[in-house]
């Protein structure tokens, strides 16, 4: 690091947005017209949680929040705060609430996720009766780690990884407009690495920019390719992940062996991650997402045992946990694989969004008036128990649907059984141009 930019905060801090108009991404919330942003200019702000991976802008949007509407802030880590940090600041909202008209005071908690349900319980109150307005951050899903009754209390925004033209305006303008970096000669000749590197990640992006500048520095100009920056970050790999960010390198590298079916990378990778004291019950939650994303029905047995694995682990704590955990990993790497469910329900979720909400066949609607009957409600429906084989030959998709197949088995064992039964109901669609795996 140059003595000058010692002297500074880091790049990511210097560059962090301090209005609307300089914030980069997520359009989809704080674009014209979007929730967020009609939120933000009524004035009428509600509680809700942040959820998203590091890097997209969940604390920077928080303070511009604030910032827009001229509301008192609080911050807290979940990291470092108790329950005692949290009344507090409800002690400090309910006096300055007497004395200023601006709106119910802010109070931001970073990885909400880690608090515990004590520390969240003690927030329900002030959320409900309005002492504070509740925004929280989380990289880990909301439904697993908050509480429902304060989940209930919250909306929830969900944070997408920045685009490759997110970090390039973003790339652009700190080259333009940071204190330092424009008193420079850079030329970038090359920005595949920079983005790659930078995983959507605006953080990441800014401190390998940084990290790259101060490795050139003697030179005049400093030039940027790919190359330099591959270098730079090999070997300054601690500076890099200065901010913890090789957790979520880790969990894509287990994740990925687990799905290439390489179980000893696979349990090494957890190693890592016991070894650097990782949440069991996150890596416990992965291995249920994987058991259904990736093994899926090639072997429906790795789900039950990864949901076991998840409840032992809940149960013993470590460090004992990381023998099911070591188990399930096994497992699942050595597991045939699938996603045929994954890809079902993928091109169906597709299929609703381009065509909305088709009309479900009469046959098979639920007629519980006499109107419904009379307008043919149920008008047709055959019971599949009532004939051989327990299936009856009827049509149960909307009419501009029909013949559309969502559900493709894949090539193993278990969806072999499962092409063969599906082939003999429906010849008609799962015989004809549908390959039968060899």
């Amino acid at each position: 690091m140059s003595a000058s930019s010692t002297l500074l905060p880091p790049l990511p801090e210097r560059m962090r947005p301090r209005t609307l108009a300089q914030y980069v991404g997520q359009r989809h919330l704080v674009g014209e017209g979007c929730i967020l942003r009609k939120m933000i200019e009524s004035g009428n702000l509600s509680s809700f949680i942040l959820w998203g991976p590091p890097g997209v802008g969940k604390t920077t949007l928080a303070h511009i929040i604030a910032e827009t509407l001229d509301r008192d802030f609080y911050t807290l880590s979940a990291v470092t705060a108790g329950v005692k940090d949290v009344r507090e600041v409800f002690d400090k909202a309910r006096g300055n609430s007497l004395f200023q008209q601006k709106g119910a005071p802010i109070l931001f908690i970073d990885e909400i996720h880690r608090f515990n349900k004590a520390q969240q319980d003690a927030l329900l109150g002030a959320v409900e009766n309005g002492t504070i307005v509740l925004i929280g951050a989380t990289t880990e899903n909301p439904s697993f780690e908050v509480i429902t009754p304060l989940l209930s209390r919250c909306q929830v925004f969900v944070l997408k990884s920045l685009e490759k033209t997110d970090l390039q305006t973003l790339l652009d303008r700190a080259l333009k407009e940071d204190v330092l970096l424009k008193e420079k000669d850079i030329e970038v000749r090359e920005s595949e690495a920079l983005m790659r590197y930078s995983g959507g990640d605006a953080r990441k992006l800014l401190n390998v920019l940084e990290l790259v500048v101060d490795a050139l520095g003697g030179q005049s100009p400093i030039v940027i390719d790919n190359a330099s920056v591959t270098a730079s970050v090999q070997e300054n790999m601690a500076i890099y992940d200065k901010d913890g960010e090789m957790h979520y390198d880790i969990i894509s590298a287990f994740i990925k062996s687990i799905r290439g079916s390489d179980p000893n990378a696979a349990i090494y990778y957890l190693a890592r991650m016991i070894d650097g004291g990782e949440d069991p019950l996150f890596i416990a939650r992965r291995l249920c997402l994987s058991a259904s994303e990736d093994v899926g029905l090639a072997n429906p047995n790795a789900l039950l045992l990864a949901n076991a694995c998840f409840e032992v682990v809940s149960k013993i704590g470590m460090p004992e946990g990381r023998i099911p955990l070591a188990e399930t990993t096994v497992y699942l790497a050595s597991s045939p694989k699938s996603n045929g469910s994954y890809m079902a329900i993928e091109k169906a979720l597709a299929k609703v969004r381009e065509t909305g909400n088709l009309p479900v066949p009469l046959a098979i609607r639920n007629a519980p008036t006499k109107l419904m009957e009379e307008l043919g409600y149920s008008d047709g429906y055959k019971y599949a128990h009532d004939y051989p084989g327990h299936f009856a030959d009827m049509e149960f998709m909307p009419e501009a649907l029909r013949g559309t197949v969502f559900y493709e088995p894949q090539a193993n064992k278990h969806e072999n059984a499962l092409r063969a039964y599906l082939e003999a109901c429906w010849p008609k669609y799962y015989q004809n141009g549908y390959p039968t795996p060899k």
